[in-house]
């Protein structure tokens, strides 16, 4: 059964079938927000959904491809059709593959440029759609260290990052320029214990490796940290927050 209130503010997750996305998820659930999560996997949406509806969270599940604009302007248009739009914007969704300029794949470079960038841009604007008619907003993007520094082998995926960060502060000024009632933040985590390892370097063993080197970030830290941003009073606006675990070098 629902319980919430029906003004609670409306946030949508992307990549919210696991790690980060998904503790966010459950931490804005603790809060009143109502829930937008959307993700490719459906089976892992389906029990995220699940858990946040036992806690009775009020929970809007879309299947989406941020490869494809035509599902991220689907899904838009089905949040305005049955909420009316989106307060907060979390543009969580992301990935990484260990793919060198001198010997990497297209397609995995198109991945992570299509996702990490193209699609956030995407989200981003048709967010803003919705909050410019309640002259209120907020939009935050969840970067990387990776966008301040490049690691070795992992030039283009640093340069998603980059990107991200070039578009934080362009949308800032972009927002202060049309005096926009509207927020734009990001927070770039260090090591996070995620399935991001795995995936990055194609090996679990690879992946547990780095985990268990020092205590690394959990996804729940990351939650706490947008939390945190959405809680500031209206005229304090942060722009970027670096999170690293204590023992991180870089």
């Amino acid at each position: 059964m629902i319980t919430k209130k029906s003004t609670s503010k409306i946030a949508l997750i992307t990549g919210s079938s696991s790690g980060i996305g998904e503790a966010i998820a459950h931490r804005l659930a603790q809060e009143n927000y109502r829930l937008v999560v959307c993700a490719r996997r459906q089976e892992k949406l389906d029990k995220l959904t699940e858990k946040l509806q036992e806690k009775n969270s009020e929970v809007l599940a879309l299947n989406v491809d941020l490869r494809q604009e035509a599902d991220i302007l689907k899904m838009f248009d089905t949040i305005r059709e049955q909420w009316g739009g989106v307060d907060v914007l979390i543009n969580n969704a992301g990935l990484g593959h260990k793919q060198p300029l001198m010997t990497g794949e297209t397609e995995a470079w198109r991945e992570m440029l299509e996702v990490n960038v193209l699609a956030l841009c995407i989200c981003t604007r048709e967010a803003i759609k919705d909050m410019s008619d309640r002259n209120q907003g907020h939009i935050i993007h969840i970067s990387s260290m990776s966008g301040h520094r490049v690691p070795l082998y992992s030039g283009v995926y640093a340069a998603s990052k980059y990107a991200v960060r070039a578009l934080t502060e362009g949308l800032r000024q972009e927002l202060r320029e049309a005096n926009k009632n509207i927020k734009i933040s990001s927070i770039s985590p260090g090591f996070v214990e995620t399935e991001f390892a795995e995936k990055y370097n194609n090996n679990k063993e690879k992946a547990q490796e780095l985990y268990s080197r020092f205590p690394v970030l959990q996804p729940e830290d990351i939650a706490n940290a947008v939390y945190y941003i959405l809680s500031q009073p209206d005229y304090v606006q942060i722009h970027d927050i670096l999170l690293r675990p204590t023992q991180q070098k870089s």
